[in-house]
């Protein structure tokens, strides 16, 4: 049996009158990464600040690694990392400094030897006399994440750590977080990008303070009803419009220069080619499966119009 080193029950925060969180409930287990995505304004980056202790809920209660995160908070910081959205380093030391000054302030003794790992590990070797505030977008989130590792921590915390950061600095920073995760360490993190959650164990779903669904990203997908349609037209908006009007058409949704279309079921589709025919220049039209950004509009469609 897995062991759980998160339990969150019935987790409420407001700011003022705009509510951040309407009652979460999750748990994480040991060595999984645990994904958290949602749009802007549904509660991430609250939840995880809860988890990290920095924000005392307004009601329930939430246990990390057996410690309540308010009654025990400061035995609780000893043994988690955390990674905020922002660069939250020292510009003018360097990143060898940077790693000292973490390992210091966290009590660490004797941590030459964890400190090269972990530079040789970020591939910060040949960086480590140069000031962090000169260092890529990137290649920052590593050194971030080199001095929220130099403790130890059983579980880490990271909001939103690679946004704004290149597509390939995003791929190396996840084949870190997976070799990290591998060596026994628990993993909670948000994300935008739906590329990443597809990486994790599983995923929570949030919007508007609630989680929707927690789910495998394999099990996200497998729970997409229906006939998925992918066209690559132009004029996109039109089309869009179009596949709107028509009955057997249940969602449509634009992807830069193409539209995925929801259908109950195959036979349906020539109903659809009809309406795009003439108005539109259709360059391909094909079955295609539900990626996870397919599953997770839908949610947030469903929840909106629930709501």
């Amino acid at each position: 049996m897995t062991a759980e080193v998160l339990i969150a029950t019935d987790l409420r925060f407001s700011f003022g009158k705009v509510t951040a969180l309407a009652g979460v409930d999750l748990t994480v287990e040991k060595g999984e990464i645990f994904g958290i995505v949602g749009p802007d304004g549904a509660g991430k980056t609250t939840l995880i600040r809860i988890f990290c202790g920095l924000l005392p809920p307004a009601a329930g209660s939430c246990r990390v690694l057996g410690f309540d995160t308010v009654k025990e908070k400061m035995a609780l910081i000893r043994k988690i990392g955390y990674l905020s959205q922002r660069f939250s380093l020292y510009g003018d030391l360097t990143v060898s400094e940077n790693i000292d000054f973490f390992a210091e302030i966290h009590g660490v003794k004797g941590y030459a030897a964890r400190k090269k790992e972990l530079l040789d590990y970020m591939d910060l070797e040949r960086f480590r006399g140069r000031l962090s505030g000169a260092l890529s977008g990137g290649m920052k989130q590593k050194l971030a994440l080199a001095c929220t590792l130099i403790h130890t921590p059983e579980i880490i915390f990271l909001d939103e750590p690679t946004n704004g950061v290149d597509p390939v600095a995003r791929r190396d920073f996840w084949d870190i977080l997976a070799e990290v995760s591998a060596g026994g360490v628990t993993i909670v993190i948000s994300t935008p990008y739906l590329d990443e959650a597809e990486r994790c164990k599983r995923v929570a779903f949030m919007e508007g303070g609630q989680v929707i669904t927690v789910e495998t990203p394999r099990g996200a997908k497998e729970r997409f009803p229906g006939h998925l349609v992918e066209v690559i037209c132009d004029p996109v908006k039109k089309a869009y419009e179009l596949a709107q009007a028509v009955p057997e058409v249940r969602s449509v949704q634009i992807f830069g220069d193409k539209i995925h279309v929801e259908l109950a079921e195959e036979t349906e589709e020539a109903a659809l080619k009809k309406a795009l025919e003439g108005p539109v220049r259709v360059s391909q039209f094909r079955k295609v499966r539900p990626t996870l950004e397919d599953v997770f509009i839908k949610l947030l469609t469903e929840q909106r119009r629930a709501a």
